[in-house]
């Protein structure tokens, strides 16, 4: 009876483990921003516009950029839930976005990419200091 109880007891403490997501990979993030980079850059604007000032900021407002009425419509402000949100699917979350890209499927991927994101593009990082 003693080792049945041992037993559960494993199991549980084994589920709880399981349901704690690990923390994000900066890392990984920037491999997987790879991606992003056919359009994108962190300081300056290229076929999209450029992801310095990223967090907090209202979608379609970065001066002098052409954007989708879409996106200028769209009234999301960036943080970690509306960028996992358009990136899983940016035309599912802003139809008529001019972004093609059908997005990051994995959540993984997503978390790192964010958290990657949240680093690189605060306007004291290296990257974004003007």
């Amino acid at each position: 009876m003693k080792a049945r109880g041992l037993m559960l007891a494993g199991a549980i403490a084994f589920s709880a483990a399981a349901c704690v997501q690990a923390a994000p990979n900066v890392q990984h993030g920037e491999q997987v921003y790879v991606r992003c980079m056919a359009c994108h850059a962190l300081a300056y604007d290229r076929v999209g516009p450029h992801h310095c000032g990223l967090f907090g900021r209202l979608a379609g407002s970065v001066p002098g950029f052409d954007y989708s009425p879409a996106m200028k419509k769209s009234k999301i402000v960036w943080n970690e839930k509306t960028l996992d949100l358009f990136l899983k699917n940016p035309q599912k979350m802003v139809p008529g976005t001019a972004m093609t890209y059908a997005g990051v499927p994995d959540p993984t991927d997503r978390a790192d990419l964010i958290a990657f994101l949240k680093q690189a593009t605060n306007p004291d990082s290296p990257q974004c200091r003007k």
